[in-house]
């Protein structure tokens, strides 16, 4: 029996959560399909490369934190503590004190596929971390509290300012350093994956720019390969595919089984695409074939369930938005899902609409929340979702913009549900800091991408050591 969290919602509906415990089988449960277990394969695992530099002074020598200081202690208590809580990070330790030797380590680590430095000050008198922070190289700069404090504050500003990839811990948590270090694994698996795109319009530049700035290989494949997917999914599966869809949903209004059924069709070939290429995501130009009638099922559905499944779907040929959910994945373990945002300056909000959202917004393991099965809104065809999602919650919505080498980020709060027949199906209604502040300085396109959760500090910290711009809406 599954257990259901309920939260008010819109005052003629209840949005709750649903445990998922029990529903291992995409079969019996309904909850994962076909490509949750697929997932699991096609997720990149190998590990990122950091060297980690412990700086400090001979013990002999007065300083912070002083004279006779047990350094072979501290770091073999940190280096442990870091290898539980960076489990994709293979660290490489060495310890140093002075500019020559960091020169050294530099010159000697090129060419050896290192992802970046940590620099861990652990005391002063010492200077070798200002020479990483400043040789362009991804680093984090880490400051042992109340040992290697004025260093950190001399290196770690000095080379922001010179616009140098670093980024900076200063914390008592050994959890702040070890998140800090795990966006090295973001960053490298995201250069391993494959996004798979269907469209017939030109996007060479934006694909050149995402794998030039971002890392993923992209591939474009015509939609007849898509079609012929479509067609040789195995109609029986199809079928309990989307017999778990309904049996889950709150409402079906719209749609009739045939075009759940075809929906369901569309995933399992996108679900098969995605492992003939050994791709993790897939955005497809809904709009544009459907509209052509160059599809013939809507992949709303399909981009729902593979969402869920941990992997990416996205709408619109969004390469954009597809390459930051893909980040996202990796970044926080959850679903995120594309909007286009409706600002309401009356009551402060902002309201991410569209056909298409997680159920599973707290990752493939998590509890569902409750969703309903419509038409597509613009043309009132196909199959799409009206997701329920979690209120009082804080959420992260962002944009990494490759061509720009430029993050947008703003925070805002879940407080409503909405039912609206105009536009898109899912309305989360959400507190703006200041909706006129986002609407005047709105840029880089209408799409923006939300995931639940505060994830302010490492989306500044993955962009740090891009070397982007990380911009602050609102």
């Amino acid at each position: 029996m599954s257990s259901r969290l309920v939260q008010i919602g819109d005052s003629s509906r209840r949005s709750f959560l649903r445990s998922c415990a029990g529903c291992a089988a995409w079969l019996a449960g309904g909850c994962a399909g076909p490509a949750a277990a697929a997932a699991a394969s096609l997720l990149p695992t190998e590990k990122a490369r950091v060297r980690l530099v412990l700086v400090h002074p001979d013990p002999k020598i007065e300083g912070w934190p002083y004279q006779g200081y047990d350094y072979e202690g501290r770091k073999k208590m940190i280096l442990g503590r870091l290898e539980r809580g960076c489990p994709d990070v293979e660290l490489l330790p060495v310890s140093m004190t002075w500019v020559e030797e960091a020169e050294k380590l530099l010159a000697a680590d090129e060419g050896k596929g290192i992802d970046g430095y940590a620099v861990y000050i652990l005391g002063i008198p010492s200077n070798a971390s200002r020479t990483i922070a400043m040789s362009g190289k991804p680093t984090i700069l880490i400051d042992d509290l109340y040992g290697g404090t004025g260093a950190f504050l001399g290196h770690y500003p000095a080379a922001r300012k010179a616009g140098k990839p670093v980024a900076g811990v200063s914390s008592s948590r050994i959890e702040d350093v070890c998140e800090a270090i795990n966006t090295f694994s973001v960053i490298r698996k995201l250069k391993a994956s494959k996004i798979l795109v269907v469209t017939p319009r030109d996007m060479q530049k934006n694909i050149d720019a995402i794998r030039a700035n971002l890392g993923p290989e992209i591939v474009n494949i015509p939609a007849d390969e898509l079609n012929a997917a479509w067609k040789a999914a195995d109609r029986k599966s199809a079928e309990q595919q989307a017999e778990a869809w309904m049996r889950r949903a709150d409402r079906v209004v719209e749609p009739k089984p045939a075009e759940i059924r075809n929906s369901a069709a569309m995933y399992l070939g996108m679900a098969s695409l995605l492992d003939r290429h050994r791709a993790q995501a897939i955005a497809v130009d809904c709009l544009e074939l459907f509209y052509k009638h160059k599809m013939f099922a809507y992949p709303c559905l399909g981009f729902f369930q593979l969402n869920n499944d941990g992997l990416v779907g996205a709408c619109e040929a969004d390469l954009t938005s597809a390459s930051t959910m893909l980040l996202l994945r990796y970044l926080t373990g959850r679903a995120s899902f594309i909007s286009d945002p409706v600002l309401d300056t009356a009551k402060n909000q902002i309201i991410y609409a569209h056909c298409v959202a997680p159920s599973k917004v707290y990752g493939p393991e998590g509890p569902e929340c409750a969703y309903e099965i419509r038409d597509h809104s613009e043309d009132r065809k196909g199959a799409a979702i009206r997701s329920l999602l979690p209120l009082h919650e804080t959420l992260s919505t962002l944009e990494f913009v490759s061509y720009a080498k430029t993050v947008v980020f703003h925070l805002s709060r879940s407080v409503d549900n909405l039912e609206e027949d105009r536009a898109c199906r899912t309305k989360l209604v959400a507190e703006a800091k200041d909706a006129r502040r986002l609407m005047e300085g709105w840029d880089f396109g209408w799409h923006r991408v939300t995931v639940y959760g505060d994830w302010k500090t490492q989306i500044a910290n993955t962009a740090a050591l891009l070397g982007w711009k990380f911009v602050e809406e609102g």
